[in-house]
């Protein structure tokens, strides 16, 4: 059986409002990009190898590898692609994985080994590395992983700390073809949404859909997020 982690489902546009960074970034990671140098015209390499080339879609997958980049590119040290791309080629080659910023060995190995590297070549302090980790840890958090390490969910808020009466909005991709939903109800935040401006109050949609007020809100408040819109 086909994972559905691995399978296209998401368009440039909208990966990017679910990221949360600008779609025009983002293509540059996933198709690469023509620019103009002193010299002539050069290309800049894809950094994601992108699941569907020919209708431009992302998988899961693809999601959370540049959910990982995007962490990196909002440290305050300015990190350049081309910088990026020499320290994730030194990863790959240390943790012997295909896709490194995938994997629970990142987490726990690649990504120390990552900082060193990227230290060396831009001369980044200690505590600045000590810093982007610490970004980079922090994006990671909206990940749940499987028992063998591979990403399984990503929470588009904060991931719950432990079992509260609150419920995430998240994407699945076992759930509603990976749109997003309400953790643990496969409800979906545009379906509440849609009801929401059609008329139906907070209370009359808890009781329908067996939700707390504090679930429709969250669903309510994660669609019409300006960004989504805009996307």
């Amino acid at each position: 059986m086909n994972d559905p982690r691995e399978q296209p489902a998401y368009s440039i546009a909208e990966a990017a409002s679910y990221l949360d960074m600008p779609a025009a970034t983002l293509r540059s990671w996933v198709l690469g990009r023509t620019y103009q140098t002193s010299s002539g015209s050069r290309f800049f390499q894809p950094l994601i190898d992108l699941a569907d080339k020919k209708r431009r879609c992302l998988s899961f997958y693809n999601l959370i590898e540049a959910l990982t980049l995007n962490s990196m590119r909002r440290t305050d040290h300015h990190i350049s692609m081309p910088n990026i791309r020499k320290a994730l080629d030194y990863v790959k080659r240390q943790i012997k994985e295909r896709r490194p910023l995938l994997t629970e060995r990142f987490l726990t190995d690649g990504v120390d080994l990552f900082l060193d590297k990227y230290g060396q070549l831009v001369a980044v302090s200690k505590d600045g590395q000590l810093a982007m980790r610490a970004v980079m840890m922090d994006s990671l958090k909206h990940v749940r992983r499987d028992s063998k390490g591979m990403p399984s969910k990503l929470y588009l808020f904060a991931a719950p700390a432990a079992k509260s009466a609150s419920t995430s909005v998240v994407i699945d991709p076992r759930i509603a073809f990976g749109n997003p939903v309400l953790d643990g109800t496969g409800i979906s935040t545009a379906i509440l949404a849609q009801r929401y401006k059609a008329g139906d109050s907070i209370d009359e949609l808890a009781g329908d859909f067996g939700l707390s007020r504090d679930a429709v809100e969250q669903a309510i408040r994660y669609e019409v997020i300006p960004l989504r819109k805009a996307a």
